[in-house]
């Protein structure tokens, strides 16, 4: 197992961007779904060993909890060797996860997706489009998954496609409001990815820093990769 090590600035998939130190929090977001179970059967949406950039359920650890939509959401990247990238990362190709296949986290119906934003040069933002090149996939129960950043031209699926947990979705991009190439992925009630309550995301049958896990949700500095 790799090292833990630097952290890197990726922004938020909204119009925000990150701008405040551990020192200079804001509020959690409240919610009425802390202890909200699942009820898709979810897996981690690619196949290789990542990198939880942010994500638990305290801001210090996943700034994106001091939003309602975005309450559990997790930035995910690959990192190896205490680097998310070769060289001096001046190109989206010098990042480990630009253009690895992205997956269904669980099953259901593509209700909306965009392909064709161009991807930033790695350290600009694109705020005319924050959410990037995007899936939104319907699980029919409640819960709607977004995955956002997408490579552009890299999407496969279609509006109205019955996707299967695993089904590839796309590739990992640098679109939308984004610094590095990374995934952004959160569950909510509501397809609207501006509007709607943020649910926890608790994945089954994954590995986190070598340690097996039933189900749970991946926290800030856990490298984690599904049990296949």
């Amino acid at each position: 197992m790799k090292k833990i090590v630097s952290i890197t600035i990726i922004a938020i998939i909204l119009s925000l961007t990150i701008s405040c130190s551990k020192d200079d929090l804001p509020e959690v977001h409240p919610s009425d779904y802390l202890n909200y179970e699942t009820q898709t059967a979810l897996e981690l949406p690619f196949d290789e060993e990542w990198w939880v950039f942010w994500g638990g359920r305290s801001v210090s650890d996943n700034y994106h909890a001091a939003h309602r939509e975005q309450r559990f959401a997790l930035d995910i990247v690959q990192k190896i060797n205490r680097s998310t990238h070769t060289g001096n990362g001046s190109q989206n190709e010098d990042y480990y996860c630009f253009g690895k296949r992205l997956n269904a986290p669980g099953s259901g119906v593509v209700i909306a997706m965009i392909n064709n934003i161009h991807d930033n040069v790695p350290g600009q933002f694109n705020r005319d489009f924050p959410i990037g090149n995007y899936v939104i996939i319907d699980h029919e129960n409640g819960e709607f998954s977004i995955l956002a950043h997408f490579k552009k031209g890299s999407i496969i699926v279609s509006v109205g496609e019955m996707v299967l947990k695993g089904q590839e979705l796309g590739k990992a991009g640098n679109s939308g409001n984004s610094s590095e190439p990374h995934l952004h992925y959160h569950m909510q009630t509501t397809a609207d990815p501006f509007d709607g309550d943020g649910l926890p995301t608790q994945f089954i049958n994954y590995y986190a820093n070598d340690q097996y896990v039933e189900r749970g949700e991946p926290v800030q500095n856990e490298y984690v990769i599904n049990d296949y």
